[in-house]
């Protein structure tokens, strides 16, 4: 159903579909709560480890990713859960893929911030 909303009232609306989704993820998804709580607690490392302005934008980026990519992870498990509770390969599938999409953001924050973390220390 398109909005019937436009301009900054669109905006405002949007902006608390969007509060309304982060209370719901926090609410309902442990693995989402756990990596805010890491966010948190690693954020103001990256403005020790991150020189510049473009580094610590690209330490925290990267931390962000990791949500992001959690989000979309809980909207695809709740939309597959949505449609059944019996098991069918392809929601197995669309689960376990996003699954890896966030592992794969996870990988993407390691590598990042190791890399800075060993140039850091080495220098």
């Amino acid at each position: 159903m398109k909005s019937p909303h436009s301009g900054l009232k669109r905006v405002i609306y949007a902006a608390g579909y969007s509060w309304k989704g982060f209370k719901s993820t926090w609410k309902h998804e442990a693995a989402f709560r756990q990596e805010v709580i890491l966010v948190v607690v690693l954020a103001p490392f990256a403005f020790w480890l991150g020189e510049t302005a473009s580094e610590r934008a690209i330490l925290l980026g990267v931390l962000l990713i990791v949500l992001v990519v959690e989000l979309l992870n809980s909207a695809i498990e709740s939309v597959v859960d949505r449609i059944g509770d019996e098991y069918h390969k392809l929601s197995g599938r669309a689960k376990d893929q996003g699954s890896a999409a966030v592992f794969l953001s996870f990988f993407v924050a390691i590598v990042v911030w190791g890399g800075f973390l060993i140039s850091k220390l080495m220098n």
